[in-house]
């Protein structure tokens, strides 16, 4: 028992390094790869060495049920388009919420608190079980939470419910008030030792507090949402690791946890957003179309002409959108890139933090088109070289940008850095229509007069311009 005990916690060990490993390589696209092998191979070791666990009753009936979850998830994943990852990543960390939400419940339903309220105990024995009680309460409203918001995120990004943000009267208040009840509730919970009642109304409010917290979101800020709830179903993981005394389930929630939040941050510096609003759930809701102002007219243009435009260039930038994806445009791109490249000219792609409905969604797109690596560059990198670039190809992009950002102080994403492309000597823009981006901003680059609108599906138009090459 004790071999086998050291045993599973050397797994456990091992699996926790693993999972490091993972997210080390998946910080850069070279090594993206590595890093997934890392977390299969992780994940696997902890798999078996639960199931190993002499603790574990009815292995056969969770061997069954993997295999269900397993052929399920299989049949999604080959089914699920890159468009759509970013809304089957928010359906899975609903899972985990439920999930947190389900073990806390079991784990303080098999406290025998009748009997314990009819015998003595030690301080100690006091302190472990209001310790519990905490890890209950607050495994269940972390769960809750997770759920019914992930539910939320998922429904907006697939289209089912409206993107825009809910806007409720005196809805910060309402978010306080549940928080403050639900912390009111904990310590009514604790004091008297647990308390069905009590339970089930504060998981009602947290269903709801989620539910709430994301609505009022809008959609433009899909990216962080999503990114911060895959941070809330790592805490609820490693809070079901404490309910469930698994200490590779605590680590690993608290890799998940401490990332998503990380990542969240660096995406709300990258929209020059607060962190705390992101959490609060008053993030992006006071944007407006602008509807009023006059910037002109704009000027349009056809793929031949782009493709003389390009002939004639030493540089050129490419800025990928939400707007590839849709279109599938990633693979003609690549051959376009290809021939230019063939014709002596310097072709580079820019990616802004939150291009696309999901943290990296651009460069995923990229390495499946085969893409290289050193040729696509972060915002960061590249913002200082488009005025000495000779011709910017924005392929579905709009809000990241919007010059709006940096010369309208009224604006709604002032201060979001953005890419400035503006400053490049050409400026052709893929759109199917002038409507605003999916913040709901117009974008006074359209009307630059170094800009050229090219209008039609982003796919079409690139193989054209690639014919016309």
């Amino acid at each position: 028992m004790e071999f086998s005990q050291g045993l599973i916690s050397a797994a456990y060990i091992l699996a926790a390094l693993l999972f490091i490993f993972s997210l080390s390589g998946l910080s850069k696209q070279q090594t993206a790869e590595t890093g997934n092998w890392y977390g299969i191979v992780g994940m696997s070791i902890a798999l078996i060495a639960t199931i190993a666990d002499p603790r574990v009753d009815n292995v056969w009936i969770i061997l069954v049920t993997m295999l269900i979850g397993a052929a399920i998830g299989l049949k999604l994943a080959k089914k699920v388009e890159m468009t759509q990852m970013p809304e089957l990543v928010a359906i899975l960390h609903s899972f985990v919420g439920l999930a947190a939400v389900l073990v806390g419940f079991n784990s303080y339903f098999e406290m025998d608190h009748s009997a314990m309220a009819n015998i003595t105990i030690t301080a100690s024995q006091q302190m472990a079980t209001n310790i519990h009680l905490v890890e209950v309460f607050l495994g269940v409203f972390i769960g809750a939470v997770t759920f019914t918001g992930s539910i939320v995120a998922f429904a907006k990004l697939r289209g089912i419910i409206n993107s825009a943000a809910l806007m409720l009267p005196h809805r910060h208040k309402l978010n306080l008030a549940a928080g403050v009840i639900s912390f009111i509730l904990m310590v009514l919970f604790v004091q008297q030792g647990g308390g069905d009642n009590l339970l089930y109304l504060m998981a009602l409010i947290a269903f709801v507090f989620g539910w709430h917290l994301v609505a009022s979101i809008g959609g433009a800020d899909m990216p962080v949402v999503v990114s911060m709830l895959n941070s809330y179903s790592g805490w609820a993981a490693a809070a079901a690791g404490f309910m469930l005394n698994n200490d590779l389930l605590i680590v690993t929630g608290a890799l998940v946890g401490s990332s998503g939040a990380i990542l969240s941050y660096i995406m709300c510096k990258a929209m020059n957003r607060s962190f705390i609003s992101v959490i609060a759930g008053g993030f992006g809701t006071d944007v407006v179309i602008d509807t009023d102002t006059d910037y002109g007219d704009h000027v349009e243009i056809n793929a031949e002409a782009v493709a003389d435009m390009l002939n004639g260039a030493k540089s050129v930038i490419i800025t990928p959108g939400y707007g590839m994806a849709v279109a599938q445009a990633q693979y003609p791109v690549y051959e376009m890139t290809q021939a230019l490249k063939a014709k002596g000219i310097d072709v580079r792609f820019a990616i802004h933090p939150v291009a696309g409905r999901l943290p990296g969604h651009m460069n995923v797109l990229l390495a499946e088109a085969k893409v290289p690596y050193d040729i696509v560059l972060g915002m960061e990198e590249i913002n200082e070289d488009f005025a000495e670039t000779d011709v910017v190809l924005v392929i579905g992009a709009n809000d990241t940008v919007n010059p709006a950002a940096a010369e309208d102080p009224t604006s709604p994403i002032a201060g979001m850095p953005v890419l400035e492309v503006w400053h490049a000597k050409n400026v052709v823009v893929f759109k199917r229509s002038m409507a605003a981006g999916y913040a709901g901003v117009q974008n006074p680059l359209f009307f630059k007069d170094n800009t050229q609108m090219l209008f039609g599906d982003a796919k079409d138009s690139v193989e054209e311009i690639f014919k016309a090459l």
